[in-house]
């Protein structure tokens, strides 16, 4: 699987985890160069609170396009060290 945004591969990986038909990228898999810490969070009920990133790609950015949860509650173990994306980037296999 591929996660593309403003025609550059930000994460490519054969081993994704679907949560709610979302891809889950490895952090290892991700082009980090791409990624900058945003201040936003969300909290879901069984996953815990998310944290994102901002997309920056060849100067333009797409604000919070990407999250992830770094301290995930025990049900959502399997996407520790994962991240996945929205808001335009476009998820091809």
């Amino acid at each position: 699987m591929k996660a593309i945004w403003n025609d550059q591969v930000i994460a490519e990986s054969s081993n994704t985890v679907v949560v709610e038909n979302n891809h889950y990228f490895p952090l290892e898999s991700v082009n980090e160069a791409y990624l900058i810490p945003s201040s936003k969070s969300t909290t879901c009920p069984w996953k815990g609170e998310a944290s994102y990133y901002t997309l920056e790609v060849d100067g333009s950015s797409n604000a919070d396009a990407a999250w992830y949860y770094p301290q995930p509650k025990e049900a959502a173990e399997n996407i520790k060290n994962y991240v996945a994306f929205w808001k335009g980037v476009q998820i091809q296999s």
